[in-house]
Protein backbone atom coordinates (compact mmCIF):
# COMPACT_ATOMS: atom_id res chain seq x y z
CA UNK A 1 0.00 0.00 0.00
CA UNK A 2 1.35 3.39 -1.00
CA UNK A 3 1.41 6.12 1.63
CA UNK A 4 1.04 9.73 0.53
CA UNK A 5 2.92 12.27 2.63
CA UNK A 6 2.60 16.05 2.37
CA UNK A 7 5.68 18.12 3.28
CA UNK A 8 4.67 21.70 4.03
CA UNK A 9 7.61 24.07 4.60
CA UNK A 10 8.72 27.30 2.95
CA UNK A 11 12.43 26.45 3.25
CA UNK A 12 13.51 24.65 0.10
CA UNK A 13 16.54 23.05 1.75
CA UNK A 14 14.31 21.51 4.43
CA UNK A 15 11.88 20.18 1.84
CA UNK A 16 14.72 18.75 -0.25
CA UNK A 17 16.27 17.03 2.76
CA UNK A 18 12.96 15.52 3.85
CA UNK A 19 12.31 14.26 0.33
CA UNK A 20 15.69 12.50 0.35
CA UNK A 21 15.00 10.81 3.71
CA UNK A 22 11.42 9.80 2.93
CA UNK A 23 12.05 8.63 -0.62
CA UNK A 24 14.09 5.77 0.87
CA UNK A 25 10.79 4.29 2.08
CA UNK A 26 9.12 4.79 -1.33
CA UNK A 27 6.44 7.12 -0.01
CA UNK A 28 4.48 9.21 -2.52
CA UNK A 29 5.57 12.75 -1.67
CA UNK A 30 3.67 16.01 -2.11
CA UNK A 31 4.98 19.47 -1.22
CA UNK A 32 3.57 22.86 -0.27
CA UNK A 33 5.30 26.14 0.65
CA UNK A 34 2.56 27.48 2.94
CA UNK A 35 -0.72 26.57 4.57
CA UNK A 36 -2.90 27.67 1.67
CA UNK A 37 -1.02 25.40 -0.71
CA UNK A 38 -1.23 22.56 1.82
CA UNK A 39 -5.02 22.82 2.07
CA UNK A 40 -5.22 22.81 -1.72
CA UNK A 41 -3.18 19.60 -1.87
CA UNK A 42 -5.34 18.02 0.84
CA UNK A 43 -8.46 18.77 -1.17
CA UNK A 44 -7.19 16.89 -4.22
CA UNK A 45 -4.79 14.17 -3.03
CA UNK A 46 -5.23 11.15 -0.69
CA UNK A 47 -2.78 12.38 1.97
CA UNK A 48 -2.00 9.96 4.83
CA UNK A 49 0.31 12.20 6.90
CA UNK A 50 1.49 15.82 6.98
CA UNK A 51 4.86 17.22 8.03
CA UNK A 52 3.88 20.80 8.83
CA UNK A 53 6.20 23.74 9.50
CA UNK A 54 4.97 26.32 12.00
CA UNK A 55 6.59 29.50 10.68
CA UNK A 56 5.49 30.11 7.07
CA UNK A 57 4.30 33.07 4.99
CA UNK A 58 0.66 33.64 3.92
CA UNK A 59 -0.74 30.98 6.27
CA UNK A 60 1.37 29.61 9.12
CA UNK A 61 1.22 26.15 10.64
CA UNK A 62 -1.05 27.15 13.51
CA UNK A 63 -3.79 28.55 11.29
CA UNK A 64 -3.34 25.59 8.95
CA UNK A 65 -3.90 23.20 11.89
CA UNK A 66 -7.20 24.91 12.68
CA UNK A 67 -8.38 24.73 9.08
CA UNK A 68 -7.36 21.14 8.37
CA UNK A 69 -8.79 19.74 11.61
CA UNK A 70 -12.20 21.01 10.48
CA UNK A 71 -12.18 18.30 7.79
CA UNK A 72 -9.33 15.82 8.28
CA UNK A 73 -8.13 13.63 11.16
CA UNK A 74 -4.95 12.39 9.46
CA UNK A 75 -1.71 12.47 11.49
CA UNK A 76 0.15 15.79 11.64
CA UNK A 77 3.79 16.12 12.72
CA UNK A 78 4.89 19.69 13.40
CA UNK A 79 8.30 20.91 12.26
CA UNK A 80 9.50 23.40 14.87
CA UNK A 81 12.52 25.42 15.95
CA UNK A 82 13.57 25.36 19.59
CA UNK A 83 12.46 28.99 19.92
CA UNK A 84 8.89 28.03 18.97
CA UNK A 85 7.97 26.13 22.14
CA UNK A 86 4.82 28.19 22.75
CA UNK A 87 3.58 27.64 19.19
CA UNK A 88 4.50 23.96 19.44
CA UNK A 89 2.26 23.50 22.50
CA UNK A 90 -0.51 25.48 20.81
CA UNK A 91 -0.23 23.26 17.74
CA UNK A 92 -0.51 20.12 19.87
CA UNK A 93 -3.55 21.60 21.60
CA UNK A 94 -5.13 22.21 18.21
CA UNK A 95 -4.75 18.56 17.26
CA UNK A 96 -1.20 17.94 16.04
CA UNK A 97 -0.01 14.42 16.86
CA UNK A 98 3.72 14.96 17.31
CA UNK A 99 6.58 17.36 16.65
CA UNK A 100 10.16 17.25 15.41
CA UNK A 101 12.63 19.97 16.37
CA UNK A 102 14.95 21.46 13.75
CA UNK A 103 17.68 20.60 13.01
CA UNK A 104 16.37 17.06 12.92
CA UNK A 105 17.96 13.63 12.80
CA UNK A 106 16.98 11.71 9.63
CA UNK A 107 16.44 8.48 11.57
CA UNK A 108 14.16 10.28 14.01
CA UNK A 109 12.07 11.67 11.15
CA UNK A 110 11.65 8.22 9.61
CA UNK A 111 10.85 6.62 12.97
CA UNK A 112 8.15 9.15 13.81
CA UNK A 113 6.60 9.04 10.36
CA UNK A 114 6.47 5.23 10.45
CA UNK A 115 5.01 5.28 13.95
CA UNK A 116 2.23 7.69 13.02
CA UNK A 117 1.37 5.83 9.82
CA UNK A 118 1.33 2.50 11.65
CA UNK A 119 -1.09 3.79 14.27
CA UNK A 120 -3.25 5.52 11.68
CA UNK A 121 -3.49 2.27 9.71
CA UNK A 122 -4.41 0.37 12.87
CA UNK A 123 -7.21 2.84 13.56
CA UNK A 124 -8.69 1.93 10.21
CA UNK A 125 -8.71 -1.83 10.82
CA UNK A 126 -11.44 -3.71 12.63
CA UNK A 127 -10.75 -5.47 15.93
CA UNK A 128 -12.34 -8.73 17.13
CA UNK A 129 -16.03 -8.26 18.03
CA UNK A 130 -15.48 -9.21 21.68
CA UNK A 131 -13.19 -6.20 22.12
CA UNK A 132 -14.81 -3.85 19.64
CA UNK A 133 -16.99 -1.91 22.08
CA UNK A 134 -15.65 -0.51 25.35
CA UNK A 135 -17.98 1.28 27.76
CA UNK A 136 -16.85 3.25 30.78
CA UNK A 137 -19.63 5.22 32.45
CA UNK A 138 -20.86 7.74 29.89
CA UNK A 139 -18.01 6.97 27.46
CA UNK A 140 -18.64 4.49 24.66
CA UNK A 141 -15.80 3.56 22.30
CA UNK A 142 -16.64 1.42 19.27
CA UNK A 143 -13.35 0.21 17.84
CA UNK A 144 -14.95 -1.37 14.79
CA UNK A 145 -16.34 2.02 13.75
CA UNK A 146 -13.52 4.03 15.34
CA UNK A 147 -16.12 6.19 17.05
CA UNK A 148 -16.47 7.68 20.53
CA UNK A 149 -19.55 9.08 22.23
CA UNK A 150 -19.93 10.74 25.63
CA UNK A 151 -23.43 10.81 27.12
CA UNK A 152 -24.64 9.74 23.70
CA UNK A 153 -23.02 12.67 21.89
CA UNK A 154 -20.36 11.94 19.23
CA UNK A 155 -16.83 13.18 19.98
CA UNK A 156 -14.26 13.83 17.25
CA UNK A 157 -10.76 12.70 18.29
CA UNK A 158 -7.44 12.84 16.51
CA UNK A 159 -5.63 9.50 15.97
CA UNK A 160 -3.38 10.13 18.99
CA UNK A 161 -6.25 11.11 21.27
CA UNK A 162 -8.22 8.05 20.19
CA UNK A 163 -5.26 5.75 20.79
CA UNK A 164 -4.68 7.15 24.31
CA UNK A 165 -8.35 6.83 25.27
CA UNK A 166 -8.56 3.30 23.87
CA UNK A 167 -5.42 2.27 25.77
CA UNK A 168 -6.68 3.68 29.10
CA UNK A 169 -10.19 2.25 28.67
CA UNK A 170 -8.75 -1.23 28.39
CA UNK A 171 -7.36 -0.97 31.96
CA UNK A 172 -9.64 1.27 34.05
CA UNK A 173 -8.22 2.22 37.44
CA UNK A 174 -4.63 1.38 36.49
CA UNK A 175 -2.06 4.18 36.58
CA UNK A 176 0.26 4.60 33.60
CA UNK A 177 3.26 6.90 33.38
CA UNK A 178 3.54 9.27 30.38
CA UNK A 179 6.30 6.97 29.11
CA UNK A 180 4.02 3.92 29.40
CA UNK A 181 1.31 5.68 27.41
CA UNK A 182 3.79 6.96 24.83
CA UNK A 183 5.21 3.49 24.28
CA UNK A 184 1.77 1.89 24.07
CA UNK A 185 0.23 4.26 21.55
CA UNK A 186 3.34 4.56 19.38
CA UNK A 187 4.59 0.98 19.60
CA UNK A 188 8.12 2.11 20.45
CA UNK A 189 10.20 3.15 23.44
CA UNK A 190 9.93 6.80 24.50
CA UNK A 191 12.94 8.90 23.60
CA UNK A 192 12.27 12.39 24.82
CA UNK A 193 8.86 13.20 23.35
CA UNK A 194 6.73 11.56 26.04
CA UNK A 195 6.16 15.00 27.55
CA UNK A 196 3.73 15.65 24.71
CA UNK A 197 1.39 13.10 26.31
CA UNK A 198 0.41 15.72 28.90
CA UNK A 199 -0.75 18.02 26.11
CA UNK A 200 -2.78 15.26 24.43
CA UNK A 201 -4.32 14.34 27.79
CA UNK A 202 -5.36 17.95 28.35
CA UNK A 203 -6.87 18.16 24.89
CA UNK A 204 -8.65 14.84 25.38
CA UNK A 205 -10.15 16.10 28.64
CA UNK A 206 -11.54 19.12 26.82
CA UNK A 207 -13.48 16.75 24.59
CA UNK A 208 -14.74 14.08 27.01
CA UNK A 209 -15.09 15.93 30.34
CA UNK A 210 -17.92 18.26 31.38
CA UNK A 211 -15.40 20.30 33.35
CA UNK A 212 -11.82 19.62 32.19
CA UNK A 213 -10.45 21.37 35.30
CA UNK A 214 -12.25 18.80 37.50
CA UNK A 215 -12.26 15.63 35.39
CA UNK A 216 -14.60 12.79 36.31
CA UNK A 217 -12.90 10.24 34.04
CA UNK A 218 -9.33 11.08 33.09
CA UNK A 219 -7.38 11.60 36.33
CA UNK A 220 -3.78 12.58 37.01
CA UNK A 221 -1.94 10.77 39.81
CA UNK A 222 0.69 13.13 41.17
CA UNK A 223 4.22 12.01 40.37
CA UNK A 224 3.05 8.81 38.65
CA UNK A 225 0.95 9.46 35.58
CA UNK A 226 -2.65 9.10 34.44
CA UNK A 227 -5.55 6.71 34.80
CA UNK A 228 -9.15 6.30 33.77
CA UNK A 229 -11.00 6.50 37.07
CA UNK A 230 -12.50 3.12 37.98
CA UNK A 231 -16.29 3.13 38.31
CA UNK A 232 -17.44 1.80 41.67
Amino acid sequence: MEHHILICDDERDIVSALKIYLSQEHYVLHTAANGREALEVLAHAPIDLILLDIMMPEMDGIETMVRLREQWNIPVILLTAKSEDTDKILGLNLGADDYITKPFNPMEVLARVKSQLRRYKQLGSAQPAAEAVLIHGAIRLDDSEKSVTVDGEPVSLTPTEYAILHFLMRSPGKVFSPGDIYSAVRGELPYGAEGTIAVHIRHLREKIEINPAEPRFLKAVWGQGYKLEAIK
